[in-house]
């Protein structure tokens, strides 16, 4: 039975979300279909990227997930499909897929779409789901899109680094208003050099250890920790960290307007 995950920024509030699952199980009646999110950011590349590449990772190879997530940034001649470390990516040719991958795939093919049907939602899905079919039956990637493609490459929001300090952006605020910061834990540890160090954030918050859970700290305060994908989390034991501190998550909006608001975290070592 063929494994599919579904990634997208529509939301649940109309005939969206069902009608992908139909068009996809008309080429696949067995398809397990997995829903990640349909709540991502519109236009927020970074919180998408997050979201994708610790979801995919945890999935068996062979998996295939389907990605619409701001599939009209521009008009599209084609859908990406690539295959990287055995997964199969659908998704537009808006360069979230190298932020996904934070390289570029392995192998990948343009899904080429006629230039004379209205390109909508359902007529992508429609595409993916005819090339996952046929990938399915046997066929190779090469054999069902066309590998003579330049694909639009986005890099993947970084920290910044100095020879005492990591400045890191929040990229992602879940549903418990905790925050994540896009500082990994290899990166941390490798400036740290086991050295003291202080996070601050929203100019006088500070945060000077990191905890394994939620529960080391008294209720109502404050705590940091890396969590299960590796990212810096900032959190409140039994509170919400974004609301209370006035945190925000990165915005495409505001970086391009350059108006960013308390959407920094810094780390300094001693």
């Amino acid at each position: 039975m063929p494994l599919l995950t579904l990634i997208t920024d529509i939301g649940e509030k109309d005939f969206l979300t069902g009608a992908i699952k139909g068009q996809l199980l008309r080429y696949e009646q067995n398809l397990n279909i997995i829903d990640i999110t349909h709540s991502l950011s519109a236009f927020n590349y970074p919180q998408a990227a997050y979201v994708c590449r610790n979801a995919i990772k945890n999935f068996p190879t062979g998996t295939f997930h389907l990605i619409l997530v701001n599939i009209f940034d521009e008009k599209p001649d084609y859908m990406i499909l690539a295959e990287h470390n055995g997964h199969f990516i659908g998704c537009a040719d808006n360069g979230l897929l190298t932020m996904i991958l934070e390289e570029m795939p392995q192998k990948a093919v343009g899904l080429r779409l006629d230039p004379q049907i209205q390109k909508s939602t359902l007529f992508l899905t429609n595409v993916f789901a005819k090339a996952m079919h046929e990938l399915h039956n046997g066929k190779t990637i090469e054999e069902v899109g066309d590998p003579n493609i330049n694909i639009k490459e986005k890099k993947a929001l970084q920290p910044m680094f100095g020879d005492d300090w990591i400045e890191g952006q929040i990229i992602f605020i879940d549903n418990f208003e905790n925050v994540i910061v896009n500082i990994n834990k290899v990166q941390f540890e490798e400036n740290r050099k086991g050295r003291n160090f202080s996070i601050i954030f929203k100019r006088d918050e500070v945060i000077e250890k990191l905890s394994n859970a939620y529960s080391d700290v008294p209720e109502g305060e404050k705590l940091a920790f890396f969590n299960s994908a590796g990212y810096l989390e900032i959190a409140i034991n039994k509170g919400n960290a974004a609301g209370l501190f006035g945190l925000q998550g990165y915005s495409e909006k505001q970086y391009l307007s350059n108006r960013l608001f308390y959407q920094t975290v810094k780390v300094h070592f001693q």
